[in-house]
């Protein structure tokens, strides 16, 4: 095969890890911030309270020595499930400071779920929020010492006794360790000792049988905070609404981490981010930066601009006018821009594919977007480019201390397989060493299993996804083969697909015909016996994960030689 590659040469890499200065690592990144912008406001709820960065440092100091005295060892996993919220942002920072490994799991999963990903990642213990503890079951995580609530750092379960003694003494020993009050130079954090060493285990999935913990060390959430820092230029005091689930990458990067550590405002939503409360947001706090997934970006557009410069013949007139169209678009500019808050550097968009429509739209009315790429292998960041420099429809080119490669015989114009390597890379997935295999080669390279090509500047085009994941409306990612798996283990379904139309999933069944036949399920009572399996079949997955409606297929799907179903073909059925 011949390679496209648009990168920094392997000897640039290597320089980059071993002049990793450790007096700067990531945590003393954290550590500088929490010193330099002690006075300024930090972490907010939305419509709820404020912690300044000097209350965040306190706290952290109360989980550390909570930790310490519960015995946990640095290395130690500690995983931690609830909705995005200023208390989520200490605990995750607490921990990771401390030296623990840190497992941040989605709220949004179901029980058994969250069991499965506590056991498998040797967690010792578990911080949750309260409406995830409501459905858990301690006993069905055996292995863990104790689960504490995270708003308040209660302990909820102790099969320790050093946990309920740390708890009890919380506050006591923290007023004799800091006698004359807890001040800037009191803050000081574990030093990571090397750049691959383990920092979290991130999970790529909450389905038991194909779950993957990637292992992502400090090298990579260094290399990314570098990377945002570099074009980004965000300021102290700037502000900042998080509405991606911060169990992953892609928020918990961009919306959270680089804005700490630039000593940034961050408004957490503490609730579902429908599209009302995002604009509500967006409209009251006037964030710097906007870190959004295509669909909110296109309900935006769709469901507020496009109707309103529908409705409007006289502008739409003008449009068609050399003169006036420029003036007409500069308008519409202004009205999208003020949807997003109208104080942006630039919306960054990123998780899927951007509507073409819709990208279309935003290019032809100068808006200042852009669209990356990224993923929770690489911590996420891929590759990107500035809004002013985009090229539209690609992703932009290879981020800082990254390559890229296209596995195809002609990478300029045939899609292939991207392969990419560099600081941002995963160490593997946690105690799956065949699945680890099976993405990295031995020098390093990582292969994605989307599809794409890059021009001669280096601009990558996505031109498939061969994983299929599904990107939901608050950012989530669905693995359409998971739901399959279940969907076709209930009753008369031969084979299905799952796809997503109107921001919803839709399954597609080609039922068992011939059984149901047999067994007298005739005329209209298939759609019956779909619908209840639908029904039956929700109560199994995440709320984002839930089908809308069945829709039944009287053919087999086209399969490929290897009798895989085409799926490109019914995307759009």
């Amino acid at each position: 095969m011949q390679f496209a590659t648009k990168h920094i040469s392997l000897h640039k890499i290597t320089e980059f890890v071993q002049s990793f200065d450790m007096e700067q690592g990531f945590l003393q990144l954290i550590e500088q911030s929490i010193k330099k912008n002690w006075d300024l406001d930090a972490l907010t709820d939305y419509n709820g309270a404020t912690l300044q960065y000097k209350d965040v440092a306190r706290k952290i100091e109360k989980v550390h020595i909570f930790l310490e005295e519960a015995g946990v060892k640095k290395g130690d996993k500690i995983a931690i499930c609830g909705r995005n919220s200023s208390h989520w942002g200490v605990t995750f920072l607490g921990i990771l400071s401390y030296g623990a490994i840190v497992v941040p799991i989605l709220h949004e999963f179901k029980a058994d779920n969250i069991h499965h990903i506590v056991n498998h990642s040797d967690a010792r213990m578990l911080y949750v929020g309260d409406r995830v503890w409501e459905d858990l079951n301690e006993q069905e995580m055996p292995r863990l010492e104790g689960i504490m609530l995270m708003t308040d750092f209660s302990v909820l379960v102790a099969r320790n006794k050093k946990l309920l003694h740390a708890r009890e003494h919380l506050n006591e020993i923290f007023g004799k360790k800091y006698p004359k009050n807890f001040r800037p130079e009191h803050v000081q954090y574990y030093k990571e000792q090397n750049p691959d060493e383990l920092a979290m285990i991130n999970y790529t999935s909450g389905t038991t049988s194909s779950s993957k913990g990637v292992m992502i060390p400090y090298r990579a959430l260094w290399s990314n905070m570098a990377f945002a820092e570099s074009v980004l230029t965000l300021n102290p005091g700037d502000k900042v609404v998080s509405i991606l689930p911060m169990a992953h990458t892609f928020g918990m990067s961009f919306e959270f981490l680089y804005e700490f550590v630039t000593g940034c405002h961050v408004y957490f939503l503490t609730r579902v981010p429908s599209p009302k409360i995002i604009a509500q947001a967006f409209a009251e706090v006037k964030p710097r930066i906007v870190i959004a997934v295509p669909l909110v970006v296109e309900k935006i557009i769709k469901k507020k601009v496009l109707p309103q410069l529908e409705k409007n013949i006289w502008a739409q007139l003008m449009l068609n006018l050399p003169v006036l169209s420029d003036i007409v678009k500069k308008r519409i500019c202004e009205q999208v821009t003020a949807g997003f808050g109208g104080n942006f550097i630039e919306v960054i968009i990123g998780g899927a594919p951007l509507n073409k429509e819709v990208e279309s739209f935003l290019r032809s009315i100068n808006f200042k977007y852009t669209v990356g790429y990224g993923m929770t292998e690489c911590a996420p960041i891929i590759s990107y480019e500035g809004w002013d420099k985009y090229k539209p429809y690609s992703c932009g080119k290879a981020a800082p201390r990254m390559e890229i490669k296209i596995d195809s015989h002609n990478p300029h114009n045939v899609p292939g397989e991207i392969l990419v390597k560099g600081m941002n890379v995963m160490l593997g997935y946690y105690k799956n060493p065949d699945a680890t295999k099976a993405v990295m080669t031995k020098d390093g390279w990582l292969h994605t299993g989307d599809l794409g090509v890059l021009d001669n500047e280096g601009n990558l085009t996505i031109r498939g996804r061969s994983k299929n994941m599904i990107l939901g409306a608050g950012g989530q990612n669905i693995y359409p083969e998971e739901i399959e798996g279940q969907l076709n283990s209930m009753p008369y379904v031969s084979e299905s697909i799952v796809i997503q139309q109107d921001d919803k999933l839709v399954g597609l069944v080609y039922p068992d015909f011939d059984l149901a036949n047999k067994e007298g399920i005739v005329n209209g009572k298939m759609a019956t016996v779909m619908e209840e399996n639908r029904v039956q079949l929700n109560q199994k997955l995440p709320g984002y994960c839930q089908l809308n409606k069945i829709k039944i297929f009287y053919e087999e799907f086209e399969k490929t030689p290897k009798k895989s179903i085409k799926r490109y073909l019914y995307q759009n059925a």
